[in-house]
């Protein structure tokens, strides 16, 4: 006994009907594939997916690649995670204790690219660095006709 198929999703079945209007209609693959907007070289894909799998040769594919062998690895990907929890450090302190203390070369950005995807590129607002203003005093005027200075509504005179 056969295992059960999935049902075709849309893309699958518009394929399919594609192949089906060549065998059974028109018989010119030319002409089909200009009525639909698709190259002769997708129908091509399309149908020798089709011949050697059937209909489950249409369906749509992973465009992920299976392996990444130049992933960073996890111990470093700890590391990062380590640093920026305990110390918010950011990626280029990341990238620079990584260096100094653990002799592993990675760039800032790409510190940057592991946090972003773990969703940690920004603090909470209560761990950002708070800037202390220098400006203290009384406020500063604007130069118009009619201004506030200090919370006072003030008018300026011109005397001719």
């Amino acid at each position: 006994m056969s295992t059960p198929h999935p049902p075709l999703d849309r893309e699958a079945k518009w394929r399919l009907a594609i192949i089906r209007h060549v065998e059974e209609v028109s018989g010119n693959v030319a002409l089909t594939c200009r009525y639909y907007g698709i190259s002769r070289q997708a129908y091509y894909i399309w149908y020798r997916g089709y011949q050697a799998e059937g209909v489950d040769g249409l369906r749509s594919r992973s465009k992920r690649p299976r392996t990444s062998p130049n992933a960073t690895h996890v111990e470093i990907v700890g590391k990062i995670i380590y640093l920026r929890q305990n110390y918010h450090f950011g990626p280029e302190k990341i990238a620079m204790y990584l260096k100094r203390y653990h002799d592993v070369a990675i760039s800032h950005s790409d510190v940057w690219r592991i946090l972003k995807r773990l969703d940690m590129n920004r603090l909470p607002a209560s761990q950002r660095y708070k800037r202390h203003d220098k400006r203290t005093g009384a406020p500063r005027c604007t130069s118009t006709a009619a201004w506030t200075c200090g919370g006072r509504a003030t008018v300026l005179t011109v005397s001719v």
